[in-house]
């Protein structure tokens, strides 16, 4: 396979990014992610696959809801926290405005645009990343949204490399 062109077919799609926000067992985590889709349209499912070497993979493993935040072009410094930062080393979600969803799934307020899902499969395919598939239970839209896309947040150092994995609990 020619890595190049499979690197520039990737950068073209240049998809939007978003928050992955999860708890389980009264552990917080949450992670900047790039790999999502929707994946059925009736019933309504979404995809998110999540890096093996995050504290939120660790965290997902055991969760059984997600929140999905939508990030805007403005959004970058909460870009910048989630992309960068480890769970292990910090929480994330200090001092910002968070609200606990119905199923205990932390929420950030300053995202309008999101989702909660619930899982319903994971698929670990040997892969630096995991994907996990879920049932969306509620979305909200909150107005006009310019997605912060892959390029914007380029020159971001992530809290882990890709090629790091995590030992699973």
């Amino acid at each position: 396979m020619a890595e190049d062109a499979f690197d520039e077919l990737m950068a073209a799609i240049d998809p939007p990014l978003i928050v992955v926000t999860t708890a389980a067992d009264d552990v917080r985590a949450g992670c900047l992610v790039g790999f999502h889709s929707q994946s059925s349209i009736s019933p309504g499912n979404y995809c998110l696959w999540l890096s093996k070497a995050n504290h939120t993979y660790r965290v997902g493993l055991r969760a059984t809801h997600f929140g999905v935040q939508f990030l805007d072009r403005s959004d970058m410094a909460l870009a910048e926290r989630f992309g960068t930062l480890s769970g292990e080393d910090t929480d994330k979600f200090d001092g910002l405005d968070v609200e606990v969803g119905e199923h205990g799934t932390p929420l950030l307020r300053a995202c309008a645009n999101r989702m909660v899902l619930k899982r319903t499969a994971l698929l670990d395919d040997g892969g630096d990343h995991v994907c996990i598939t879920t049932k969306v239970l509620s979305a909200q839209a909150g107005g006009d949204l310019e997605p912060l896309r892959v390029s914007s947040a380029a020159h971001l150092e992530p809290g882990h490399a890709s090629e790091e994995r995590a030992i699973s609990p």
